[in-house]
């Protein structure tokens, strides 16, 4: 069993990780008895952190918003440059962090008192970067998003489609992919019963949360694998299956995850797995490549290959012709 004090650390820590947990899951990861769990509880409330406590079958405990914010060795003036940076990092201006800050985002806004997210919001409207890539995000929608992930809560929206249509969705979230320039929300759509990638940018107005459901397995393996292949190749009307004679770790320096899926054969070759609006522009991109390669389909990319190669074995038999002026 942990003591005392690493044992309020770690219930903390699982209090921030989801939203609602009953007594006897808390008391069954932490290894206690339901008694020691309610004095832990206790000593968490009174260091100034507000536990939330329901009674009953369904009941349990859930880290609430306080009055003033819980002892994080932050002053007011910390917390709110920790929660505008966390903002900017959310919205992509340091690569690579945006979706980790999503998630510490989350859980620093969910115990900020409310008069430090009204200034929070105020500074953050007023600081606009000279150069922003892609379409712009609320970071309260992220958060909203990413806390219904987090607590396994459904959440229901307005989508708008490629052609501006928007809809009502209801789904169970399942995770927030940042991907190039955009955020990517991975969930399985109750109305559609099949899980579907919605970029965030489409989202219309506010998103509420609803009641709790359970986890499903998510295709290919986790969420940013499955977004991974939605953009690279499944949103695309021609989908391409590719062998290249080359190792899948030199193929994989060239191709972003957004541009196609690349898995190892052999040490000498690996599969490409892409998709596109023209499969002429397909075969160009793969020639452009600078490896021998083998069509493994569809048909018509093999034709359209032969014809790329005619036409550069035709240009490269006329040679280079001189043009007077």
């Amino acid at each position: 069993m942990l003591q005392t004090s690493a044992r309020l650390l770690r219930l903390l820590s699982l209090l921030q990780q989801r939203r609602f947990w009953s007594g006897a899951d808390l008391a069954e990861r932490l290894e206690v008895t339901g008694r020691t769990l309610r004095r832990d509880i206790d000593r968490l409330r009174g260091l100034g952190y507000p536990v939330n406590a329901t009674a009953g079958v369904a009941g349990g405990y859930q880290l609430g918003t306080g009055a003033e914010l819980p002892p994080l060795l932050l002053e007011d003036d910390e917390a709110l440059a920790v929660a505008l940076g966390l903002r900017s990092a959310a919205a992509g201006t340091v690569s690579g962090m945006e979706e980790a800050a999503v998630r510490a985002l989350a859980k620093l806004e969910q115990v900020l008192p409310a008069r430090l997210r009204r200034r929070v919001k105020a500074l953050h409207s007023a600081v606009v970067p000279l150069h922003r890539a892609g379409p712009r995000i609320e970071p309260e929608l992220l958060t909203t998003l990413a806390g219904a992930c987090r607590s396994e809560e459904r959440i229901a929206f307005r989508y708008a489609d490629q052609k501006g249509k928007p809809s009502q969705r209801e789904v169970e979230p399942h995770g927030l992919v940042h991907a190039g320039s955009r955020w990517y929300l991975v969930a399985w759509d109750l109305h559609r019963e099949d899980w579907r990638t919605f970029r965030v940018d489409r989202v219309v107005g506010k998103a509420s949360t609803g009641k709790r459901f359970v986890a499903r397995k998510v295709p290919h393996g986790d969420v940013a694998s499955y977004v991974a292949r939605s953009i690279s190749r499944e949103a695309y009307p021609h989908q391409v299956r590719v062998l290249l004679h080359a190792p899948a770790e030199k193929i994989a320096e060239q191709i972003s995850p957004l541009a196609g899926q690349v898995t190892r054969v052999d040490a000498e070759s690996c599969l490409l797995e892409t998709g596109g609006y023209s499969l002429a522009v397909v075969g160009l991109y793969v020639a452009l490549l600078g490896v021998e390669f083998e069509v493994l389909g569809p048909p018509e990319l093999l034709e359209q290959v032969q014809a790329l190669g005619e036409r550069m074995q035709r240009a490269a038999a006329r040679g280079i012709r001189q043009i007077s002026p």
